[in-house]
């Protein structure tokens, strides 16, 4: 009986491994359901390791679900020994493991004014995780690449809807063959869950998330940079400043690869009013790109003074750093608490943010609001809303062209200019949206109507 219990034990383990179960999530801000996109509150950042109920989500398409018992991982292009390998070819490399922080390039993109389209990420879209796996670069070895090989483009098992185009993103060699980029097939000591890329994903360890691919199935060396629509045109950054509110030629605009040092504020929140005399903890993360974060200084008086906070000892190169710092406040007023962080090679954040077109990279000092007043009022729990108005019905079209493939939830977050809803329109035909030509202006104006431009604060 006991010979036979270990088996159906054994078999079960195996159905498990086999297909990864989804992570139950908790209190996440949803700003799409289908496809997910998971934004972490920021109760979140009093965790050094990110808890995977609480690690954000982002999906370009829908999460597929892999068998692993039909997965493999091939290997071709500029190589010497086209490879395909399951996941036990790759668990027989030397295993590695490295704590670092996963951010979507976007995150930060709902603080951009003029706002900008695509999901609007305030803080949250990112998380400090511990990966697991092995080097990209020892399996690029077994495969031996040859010398015309440049960069490693990458493809996951997940489908594009529609005629959008399918998500590949391309490593330069000298990324894809640095020790600390990984294939991660576990992810805080479990099995990577399906929400995060099983049973295989990039760690691109210091890079924005754009370049972490899930579900990976092929990589292809290639002699060239990759011609697809998210490295030609999606996922780039302006190599100069730019106008606010306007265009930017893609060619005019460099690959987004590495993460820029940014901290943010966890605590007070917005709006806080405590009484003088009495100690407030300000507290927060900080983290960095490809260089580890050295010190956060925190500022009490609009930016006129810096003092230094206290980092907690838990650190890894990639990992983020929690900081606080005690204040008391001795008189009533309205205060600014900031922040700021320094990398190790001395770089520190903007006071201001430079617009861009796509809303990348945002690293701004952040500051928050806190009234010192002998009478604090509790604060009241912040009313939301649906975006729906009676008042502007749907118009004709509008279920057909614009919810197939998404909900409702993903255009409500946007706050876009007329222009600005009339280019995504136009985007979303390319990419299959049915959109009848006597039905278009009317969706455009509702759309406007509705969720037009943020009012200035």
């Amino acid at each position: 009986m006991n010979t036979r219990r270990v088996f159906f034990q054994t078999l079960a383990g195996a159905a498990l491994v086999s297909r990864a179960a989804e992570v139950q999530k908790r209190d996440m801000i949803v700003r799409s359901a289908r496809p997910a996109d998971l934004e972490m509150p920021l109760d979140g950042f009093g965790d050094w390791i990110t808890p995977l109920d609480r690690f954000f989500v982002r999906c370009h398409h829908y999460t597929p679900n892999v068998d692993l018992a039909g997965w493999n991982l091939t290997v071709a292009g500029e190589v010497a020994k086209p490879l395909t390998l399951t996941m036990d070819d790759l668990k027989k490399l030397p295993r590695v493991e490295l704590v670092g922080v996963l951010e979507c390039a976007g995150n930060g993109r709902a603080l951009y004014e003029p706002p900008v389209p695509g999901a609007q990420w305030v803080h949250g879209g990112v998380g400090n995780g511990r990966w697991a796996g092995v080097r990209l670069a020892d399996v690029l070895a077994k495969a031996g690449v040859k010398a015309s090989g440049k960069n490693v483009l990458m493809d996951g098992a997940d489908e594009a809807i529609g005629t959008m185009p399918k998500f590949q993103r391309q490593l330069p060699l000298t990324k894809a063959l640095n020790r600390d980029t990984l294939l991660a097939y576990e992810m805080n000591g479990e099995t990577l869950p399906q929400q995060h890329g099983f049973p295989l994903r990039v760690v691109a360890a210091g890079w924005a998330g754009d370049s972490w691919t899930k579900w990976l199935t092929k990589l292809t060396v290639i002699d060239r940079d990759a011609d697809g629509f998210w490295m030609k045109t999606g996922y780039r950054h302006p190599l100069y400043p730019v106008t606010p509110g306007t265009a930017v030629d893609p060619a005019k605009m460099h690959p987004v690869e590495a993460l820029g040092i940014k901290t943010v504020i966890a605590g007070p929140a917005e709006d806080t009013q405590v009484m003088p005399g009495k100690p407030l903890k300000i507290h927060g993360t900080a983290w960095s790109g490809e260089t580890p974060v050295a010190s956060v200084e925190v500022s009490v008086d609009r930016g006129r003074t810096w003092r230094k906070a206290t980092l907690n000892p838990e650190q890894s190169r990639y990992g983020w750093r929690l900081w606080q710092y005690s204040w008391t406040p001795e008189q009533q007023g309205f205060y600014f608490l900031m922040a700021r962080a320094y990398d190790m090679a001395g770089k520190t954040q903007p006071m201001e943010q430079e617009w861009n077109p796509s809303g990348y990279l945002h690293n701004v000092v952040p500051r928050v609001a806190v009234t010192v007043t002998e009478t604090p009022e509790k604060p009241q729990p912040a009313g939301g809303s649906s975006g729906a108005n009676p008042q502007f019905a749907p118009p004709a079209g509008f279920q057909t062209a614009c919810l197939t493939c998404h909900g409702e939830d993903m255009i409500m977050q946007e706050r876009l200019t007329g222009k600005q809803w009339n280019a995504e329109v136009d985007k979303m035909v390319r990419w299959g949206a049915q959109v009848k030509a006597e039905d278009r202006g009317a969706i455009v104006d509702y759309l406007l109507k509705l969720y037009g431009p943020r009012p200035l604060k």
